[in-house]
């Protein structure tokens, strides 16, 4: 049984062919060009599928899709996805459905990247986990019970909007001192950048110092491996705060496993120890037992597979 799962991004839109026990059979990338407007997303979308069905002769049972936004509970609506122009509310399975004749189902990426997990990463032997996704923002999925949990609307799960200082710096959240403010990548970077200019004999300044717009955490994650201490104090700070989010995961939801992923995230244990000490430290003592944070390496292919197995599952 095959399926096309496709990750829709404001830079780029991924496709695949996916076969349910084996993975990818083929996939692909191509620029979202999402400046031209909705229309020709959704005709590029059809297009590349229609391309991919044919080169591998496929019979798909459906197409799975993920994409920013918080998507309604029959899995076919986003509502206001970021990095998307002109997109409000947008019906995007008929969109699909009417270019393709194939059965279509959507939803948020995050979620899609944690139940990808599930059925082909770190999380297929994990019954309940909290996936996080440290990219350019942060995002989350809840798998319970071996499904993605929804809440009653379908927008359960944005952890990145998860408050830890009110007084905190801004981010994509409607208040100061979200989750994402220190672990977006964009927000990490803008962070950094403020401790380099304090250190002008540091080599990160040397460096960055005449465009800091070019420094990224994999930039800091290097620099830690090389002894720089500023970067090693840096990761440690961003760290930290994702322990305390991971705090009140924990505390809310009772599920102790904590699978982390995205490009932030390849900081590794620069960002996770941290992250787990300071969790350790701060859970209540019932809530330490099981506790585990888990780096997940499947990286962007956790949500085109969870996207894949969505059809799989909603569709077959």
């Amino acid at each position: 049984m095959v399926s096309i799962g496709i990750d829709l991004g404001g830079t780029n839109i991924k496709l695949a062919l996916v076969d349910r026990d084996k993975g990818f059979i083929t996939k692909k990338s191509v620029p979202t060009e999402a400046d031209r407007g909705k229309v020709h997303i959704f005709d590029r979308i059809a297009s590349e599928v229609k391309a991919i069905i044919k080169e591998e002769n496929a019979e798909p049972v459906g197409l799975g899709m993920g994409l920013p936004g918080m998507v309604t509970l029959d899995r076919r609506t986003v509502k206001n996805p970021p990095n998307l122009p002109g997109w409000k509310i947008e019906n995007v399975a008929d969109e699909i459905e009417s270019r393709l004749g194939l059965n279509a189902v959507i939803d948020n990426d995050a979620n899609l990247a944690a139940l990808g997990s599930a059925r082909f990463g770190v999380g297929k032997d994990i019954n309940d986990f909290i996936m996080i996704t440290l990219g350019t923002g942060v995002g989350g999925g809840i798998i319970y019970d071996n499904k993605v949990y929804r809440g009653t609307t379908g927008s359960a799960g944005e952890l990145g909007h998860v408050i830890i200082n009110y007084h905190g710096p801004h981010s994509n959240s409607n208040t100061r001192g979200g989750i994402e403010a220190y672990l977006g990548q964009r927000f990490l970077s803008r962070y950094a950048a403020d401790r380099i200019r304090q250190h002008t004999d540091n080599p990160l300044y040397e460096k960055f110092h005449t465009d800091f717009e070019k420094l990224e955490p994999v930039d800091l994650s290097r620099a830690a491996d090389d002894g720089n201490e500023l970067a090693v104090d840096i990761l440690k700070s961003s760290g930290e705060k994702l322990g305390y989010a991971i705090v009140n995961y924990i505390h809310i939801l009772d599920i102790r496993k904590i699978v982390v992923s995205g490009g932030v995230a390849k900081a590794g244990h620069w960002i996770l120890d941290p992250a787990k000490e300071t969790a350790e430290k701060f859970l209540m003592p019932p809530f330490l037992e099981d506790f585990d944070i888990i780096y997940e390496s499947l990286g962007n292919e956790a949500a085109l597979l969870g996207a894949a197995s969505l059809a799989f599952e909603a569709l077959s």
